[in-house]
């Protein structure tokens, strides 16, 4: 069963001599707002992860593929739904269409959560998912580097060439020539908040029920655990999830599930109840500890609950603070 209430949530992801989320049309380098110097990661790039995720830590199980997979074809994908519906024959007929949206749904994941566009090839319509992520934004300005490596050896290829042929190239070769140079883009640090929304009235049409909601937050929590290269470096979710529940404040149980399904306060004015800044001894942040952060418990919303989760795979703590963390000072 779908689930019955509205959500927002946020966290903060911590990013260390590393390239967060290159920009392809700038030779990949960090992506910045030009303006305030500010780093954004996309919610694209944040998605990734959670697919990646998702792919690796539920392998298997039913209803739990990914669509998005890295080098494949998502028309296969989409055409394996409609076979799965009886009705990859009739790509043309709304029923057909129909059909294969709703099986889609039910195999892939990350269409139950995020959505689709199947309409790609073999027609299966397209899927507006319940869960959206913004862009993740540093809470101070970030310095973009170009740096220069080198590599110890050389990747030149000789025709038709056998290990003799290499071997003879390389003792002919003058030893500085055979390295290369290249260029890494990193940042020294950022800290990022990102924030998402999750729509019951979406979960609704796709199927996105309690497991799904407990596998996000848990794929959220630990995708970077799951993600380190060369390029991301140090990168960590370093926050537990701020989880905002909305339940209704009505009498009547059935008005009360109506507002627990539409909300009862706008989001914006949740998440400001988050204050994270820079500590006033600080000036150059290097580490998520050079942040302080807090709460307002005290003007949560009626009809709202807060909740947080650091445990990847324990539940949400509502209205009670998480233990030992180091940063993240509430109150």
């Amino acid at each position: 069963m779908a689930i019955k209430n509205r959500y927002e949530f946020m966290y903060y992801v911590a990013c260390i001599n590393a390239n967060p989320n290159g920009d392809p049309d700038m030779g990949n380098t960090p992506r910045i707002d030009p303006q305030t110097m500010q780093g954004f990661i996309t919610d694209v790039a944040s998605k990734r992860r959670i697919r990646n995720y998702i792919q690796t830590a539920f392998a298997g199980q039913p209803g739990m593929n990914i669509i998005v997979q890295q080098s494949t074809n998502l028309n296969r994908h989409i055409a394996e739904a409609k076979r799965a519906a009886g009705v990859e024959d009739c790509a043309k007929e709304k029923e057909a269409v129909y059909a294969g949206r709703k099986k889609a749904c039910e195999l892939f994941y990350d269409v139950r959560a995020f959505g689709a566009v199947m309409s790609t090839g073999p027609n299966a319509g397209q899927v507006r998912g319940p869960v959206q992520l913004t862009f993740g934004k540093s809470l101070d300005p970030v310095l973009p580097m170009d740096i220069s490596i080198t590599r110890m050896a050389v990747a030149d290829i000789i025709k038709d060439g056998k290990v003799e042929d290499y071997l003879k190239k390389e003792a002919e070769t003058a030893e500085d020539k055979l390295r290369t140079m290249g260029r890494k883009q990193l940042i020294p640090f950022g800290l990022y908040e990102i924030r998402g929304f999750i729509s019951a009235n979406l979960a609704a049409e796709t199927g996105f029920d309690e497991n799904d909601l407990k596998a996000l937050f848990e794929a959220i929590l630990n995708m970077y655990e799951h993600d380190h290269s060369a390029s991301k470096g140090e990168m960590s979710v370093v926050s537990p999830l701020i989880i905002f529940k909305h339940v209704g404040t009505d009498t009547d149980e059935t008005q009360r599930a109506r507002q627990a399904k539409l909300g009862c306060a706008p989001a914006h004015k949740l998440f400001e109840l988050v204050h994270v800044q820079k500590k006033s001894d600080v000036k150059i942040p290097r580490s998520y500890r050079d942040y302080d952060a807090a709460v307002d418990v005290s003007r949560v919303p009626a009809g709202v609950e807060i909740g947080f989760q650091s445990n990847p795979y324990g539940p949400v703590c509502w209205g009670e603070f998480p233990a030992g963390e180091d940063w993240f000072h509430l109150g």
